[in-house]
């Protein structure tokens, strides 16, 4: 038996899950995670310094409060986004992980925005922002620094901006910050009931860093420097009276909006605004699958609000929409399949006599006793032949949403204060009807039917969004599902798309995790920078946005994107640049949301934040944050690996990046040509090793299709997720039920132990062979790591599938081939990183060596070398 190993200082955490290490069941009220500092790592901030110079701790109180939102925005055509995460971090008790968007290199001229559109960009003009020669004119303004503050909603890749130009765009590194518009804050943010201060130049609004003439009331715009009024509200007496406003003291403040334009708003409860969830259900299941599915149903419906409205439609070679009305049969209306439904036909749907959406607490019975009536495909027919006509299916869910507000004589719609969700169930491609393919990869056609088909879904996509229509599309079993066709669908509507082994564990915790999220509608997101910097590139779930403002700001060149929808398992990456050198001492960002909620209030949340500046280029490289700056590199990467072949050249990217860094940002080894990868960023070659060769990038994943889907959905993901996913989270079991972080290498498979490895979408539990021969410790251990994997994805979507396997299995490879290999490189290296193996014996050391599966993989250290870099320390 090996000795215990020493926690290895600077990288592991001790942890303790929620529960009695001899039960397997969690104790539920323990259980739940602390809230996530920032989405779902939590990142590492450097402590706040002085007031002038560093960004106080995130832990700033927020108090409660009212007000409403008021101007619309005005936009610049630039688009960029970009969010970066970060290592793994154990925190007790463990935090869940959370789930982004994209734009096109940055370039002063036009930027690229890449979610599922283009954006073209003009840079804006060139501005003064002159608040230094501005508040040396204002003497009775508030003159004593207003501390920096932090958000969680925003990330930025390092915590100080570099003054000079030239070093502070380098690609290779880059400068971004994440953004997540619809994260759930704790404690919330200060709500406040009148309308926000706007500066009447450039739209930004007032904010705590404002110099503010106490006298007068006047206040100085950070972003432009324009002097404007604040019709006498900001008068004061002291500059401790104005701190009595919330927007005046906290960086991140929400606004209702009242007014002119909700005259009567009164905030209702979810009961009053439960929007409709419509299940769209393949009929054309083998009898296992459909076993399956009908379990995961039957949850579904035990699992819903009393209020929310839920809608049941089957499709395979027709369209059934279920019949509420009848409390003992289930009923149906029948639409045929082949060609998009009539307006007669959805008039007689939606005006009949029947029910096609009714609320739980009213239907579950009649909900039950429809899954319970489904029936096996019974036809002699290839699963890939089978006709489905998800296309048609779709429009008539849409249909009977909408109901009778909408006006299919003129096409006008009226649309929902809220999302509503259309969830579909496909076990297969869709192969009849409007935005079908043919059967066969085979058939002459089939490139062009592809591309129309693909157009097609996108547009039923968009049809969706007008409609305040979310469509989430789960798929399972062993039939393709075409995923080229059906992405676009469920990408363009602001939904999810998700691929399962099967229809059963991890499938129905999808269902009911899509069922349950609450998404904002009319989304908007603002982005105004000091005139310092430009923003250079998005990614993350929205669209170029073009809106006309009944309010003028002259001087507008915020950027604006539309939101698909607003969800707390999304966020925006953001990539900037430098537009010269900068003089002033700090640069100013500020983001501002506008959408409707649940509640059908509508929302402007505003995130002001600042950054001091450096020369120093050792000073900012102490600053930057790894995890940030790893994700953001990675959702700029994956946006150029649309296939298999892209991806291979995303590697050599990668490989070019580092190479780059170390050239640029390195110190030359005495004696040698070659350079030392900087030492203050020493984890971030770590996470791009993980990246490059890991399921996004590397060969893990069998089938493209998988890849294609796990790109999309890291690109759009939370911080949390997104950091997963590209470095898994390794956690060893000790005795006593506790846990300890350890790095994701191969050394840490020792058979008297048991890891849990979290790789966002999967999580493995591997059980080492001397620990599986005790049948009560492995029992125990077993316990204690399901318990903790529940633990770290209980609020996580998609819910990953959770695979438990013993050492020298065939399914260890799995959990073998996402770790770092390290057992190649000579003792002095593995000890460098893992400690714990200073405490080994010879004759543990070669039995541990002896228990690997090979790869042909090179360590980390040897792909550094193999770039001509000397790898830094610790690795």
């Amino acid at each position: 038996m090996a000795t215990p190993p020493q926690a290895s200082p600077g990288y592991s955490r001790t942890i303790t899950p929620q529960m009695d290490s001899l039960s397997s069941k969690p104790d539920q009220s323990a259980m739940s995670p602390a809230p996530p500092t920032i989405s779902s790592g939590a990142p590492r901030f450097p402590p706040p310094i002085s007031q002038q110079d560093q960004i106080p701790s995130p832990s700033i109180k927020l108090p409660t409060m009212l007000s409403p939102a008021n101007g619309v925005k005005t936009g610049s055509s630039v688009p960029h986004m970009s969010t970066p995460p970060g290592p793994p971090v154990f925190a007790s008790p463990v935090r869940p992980a959370a789930v982004p968007f994209r734009t096109s290199p940055a370039t002063p001229q036009p930027v690229a925005f890449s979610s599922a559109s283009s954006l073209p960009t003009s840079s804006p003009p060139y501005f003064s922002n002159g608040s230094v020669e501005l508040q040396q004119q204002l003497p009775s303004a508030m003159e004593e620094p207003v501390p920096d503050g932090k958000s969680p909603c925003v990330l930025f890749s390092a915590h100080k901006v570099l003054k000079h130009k030239k070093q502070a765009n380098v690609p290779s590194l880059g400068f971004g910050v994440l953004v997540s518009p619809g994260r759930d804050t704790s404690p919330g943010p200060q709500v406040i009931q009148r309308d926000p201060h706007r500066c009447h130049d450039c739209g930004a609004y007032s904010n705590l860093y404002s110099n503010i003439l106490i006298g007068s009331g006047q206040w100085q715009c950070v972003i432009c420097g324009n002097l404007n009024g604040s019709e006498g509200e900001y008068i004061a007496l002291s500059k401790e009276e104005l701190r009595n406003f919330p927007e005046l003291s906290s960086p991140l403040v929400d606004f209702i909006q009242t007014g002119n334009k909700r005259p009567s708003f009164v905030p209702v409860t979810d009961s009053r605004t439960s929007a409709p969830v419509v299940l769209v259900i393949d009929e054309c299941l083998d009898e296992q699958h459909l076993q399956y599915l009908q379990s995961s149903l039957h949850a579904i419906v035990d699992s819903l609000p009393p209020t929310t409205r839920i809608g049941i439609i089957l499709y395979g070679r027709a369209v059934s929409v279920y019949d509420f009305s009848e409390e003992s049969i289930a009923s149906a209306e029948v639409i045929p399949g082949g060609a998009s439904p009539t307006q007669e036909a959805l008039k007689a749907l939606i005006y009949g006599t029947g029910i096609s959406l009714s609320p739980m607490h009213a239907s579950k019975e009649v909900a039950h006793l429809i899954f319970s009536s489904l029936r096996p495909y019974k036809l002699n027919v290839p699963e890939a032949s089978r006709d489905r006509c998800l296309g048609t299916a779709v429009e008539v869910a849409l249909a009977i949403i909408q109901g009778p507000s909408a006006d299919f004589s003129r096409g006008v719609v009226k649309r929902p204060g809220v999302n509503s969700r259309i969830i579909v169930c496909a076990g297969g491609p869709n192969t009849y009807g409007p935005g079908s393919v043919p059967h066969s990869y085979t058939h002459p056609n089939y490139p062009h039917k592809e591309k129309t088909a693909i157009k097609w879904m996108e547009h039923l996509g968009r049809e969706a969004h007008q409609q305040n229509t979310v469509i989430d599309i789960l798929c399972a079993g062993t039939c393709p599902v075409r995923v080229p066709v059906l992405q676009p669908l469920a990408k363009a509507s602001g939904g999810a798309f998700v691929l399962h082994d099967d229809f059963g564990e991890a499938f129905g915790m999808n269902l009911q995790r899509a069922s349950a999220r609450a998404a904002g509608s009319h989304g908007l997101l603002e982005i105004r920078c000091s005139d310092d910097i430009l923003v250079t590139q998005v990614v993350g779930p929205g669209e170029e946005a073009h809106i006309e403002n009944h309010e003028t700001f002259k001087n507008d060149l915020s950027l604006c994107i539309r939101m698909l929808s607003v969800e707390e398992t999304q966020c925006f990456s953001i990539s900037m640049e430098n537009r010269h050198d900068i003089k002033s001492d700090f640069v100013f960002f500020q983001f501002a949301i506008q959408y409707s909620n649940v509640y059908q209030a509508d929302i402007t949340r505003v995130i002001t934040l600042r950054l001091p500046t450096v020369d120093s280029v050792p000073e900012y490289l102490q600053c930057v944050e790894d995890e940030v700056a790893a994700v953001l590199i990675a959702k700029r990467t994956l946006l150029g690996a649309k296939s298999h072949s892209d991806a291979i050249d995303m590697r050599t990217t990668i490989d070019e990046r580092v190479k780059d860094i170390a050239l640029k940002f390195g110190s030359q080894v005495p004696k040698s040509k070659l350079r030392r990868f900087p030492k203050e960023i020493s984890l971030l070659p770590e996470f791009l090793f993980h990246l490059r060769r890991g399921p996004l990038l590397g060969n893990i994943v069998g089938h493209e299709d998988e890849r294609s889907v796990l790109r999309n959905l890291f690109l759009n993901a939370s911080f949390d997720l997104s950091l997963r996913m590209v470095a898994p989270r390794c956690l060893m079991h000790r005795e006593g039920g506790t846990f300890e972080e350890l790095p994701a290498y191969d050394l840490v498979m020792q058979s008297d132990t048991a890891v849990v490895l979290d790789h966002g979408t999967d999580v493995f539990i591997w059980l080492g062979a001397e620990l599986a021969a005790d049948e009560g410790r492995s029992a125990a251990a077993v316990a204690a790591c399901k318990t903790l994997a529940e633990e770290l994805t209980e609020l996580r979507f998609p819910a990953p599938r959770i695979l438990a396997f013993k050492e020298g299995s065939s399914q260890a490879r799995y959990f073998v081939s996402r770790l770092i290999p390290a057992h190649k490189d000579p003792p002095y290296e593995q000890e460098a990183r893992f400690p714990q193996l200073r405490t080994l014996t010879t004759e543990q050391r070669t039995k541990l060596k002896s228990s690997f599966i090979h790869f042909d993989d090179p360590s980390i250290c040897e792909w550094i070398r193999s770039l001509k870099v000397v790898p830094p320390e610790p690795i």
